[in-house]
């Protein structure tokens, strides 16, 4: 999942170098701490969260295969 997001991340951004995912693990669920450049954080996030939220359902899905649950987090 980590390089999934990874994936994403890259694909959007402009600065592909300064993409950085995290691993937290929790009690139920794994974390997933998403860093990108201070200038690509807009793009990341989107508008009105749009492409954040899109983001998160495409990990809930893949972690549905999985039978594990991902959880998002996006650093500024």
């Amino acid at each position: 999942m980590k390089e999934l997001v990874e994936f994403i991340a890259k694909s959007l951004v402009d600065d592909p170098d300064d993409v950085h995912v995290h691993t937290v693990e929790r009690d139920q669920a794994i974390l997933l701490e998403l860093e990108v450049a201070q200038n690509d954080l807009g793009k990341v996030i989107g508008r009105q969260g749009r492409t954040a939220r899109a983001i998160r359902a495409v990990l809930a899905a893949a972690g549905q295969k999985t039978r594990r649950r991902y959880t998002l987090d996006i650093l500024d």
